[in-house]
């Protein structure tokens, strides 16, 4: 009996091994890995340019751009969606642009956009879907990485490109100006 009592004080519970395990995973990620955590939320910043007009915009009614750059890995969606979203311009902050890149291979996007979810996708190799109302966050698929997005400004009537945040699919580093 007193060896039973010994060894129930030296046995973990499971699910005080997972607390414990999953504290320590957090400090180590959190303290332990520079930079890491503030990789998500890195912000490039190009030239600012011009990319539509709010009045022109219809609902639920994708306009691609070319941003930042004039190449194909440049093409993005300017979309009024009609519901606020993350990151969203206008008076009821729901024009967003994202890159119609898929972020796991490269998949095209256009012609993707379901205006009754609010997502970019399935993408065509491997049916990764983004939701545009949370920043381009991934809802399926093989995807890890949420669609970067372009940053927005309006001035007037004028709607303009500022920055991406997150990678551009066949870039390893747009997080840096292109030369």
């Amino acid at each position: 009996m007193a060896h039973e009592a010994n060894e129930s004080r030296l046995c973990l519970s499971r699910r005080a091994f997972l607390l414990a395990s999953g504290t320590a995973a957090g400090v180590v990620l959190v303290t332990g890995i520079p930079g890491l955590v503030n990789a998500a939320l890195q912000t490039a910043t190009y030239p600012r340019q011009k990319v539509g007009q709010l009045s022109s915009l219809k609902l639920d009614a994708p306009q691609f751009i070319q941003y930042p750059w004039k190449d194909p890995y440049s093409m993005a969606m300017l979309v009024k969606l009609g519901v606020t979203a993350g990151g969203g311009v206008g008076p009821q902050r729901d024009v967003v642009a994202f890159s119609t890149l898929c972020t796991h291979m490269g998949g095209p996007l256009q012609g993707t956009y379901k205006e009754r979810h609010k997502v970019l996708g399935p993408c065509p190799f491997h049916l990764t879907t983004f939701d545009l109302t949370r920043h381009g966050m991934v809802v399926a698929g093989q995807a890890t990485e949420s669609l970067p997005q372009i940053w927005l400004e309006v001035q007037g009537d004028d709607i303009y490109a500022a920055g991406v945040m997150g990678l551009i699919y066949g870039y390893h580093a747009n997080l840096a100006a292109k030369a």
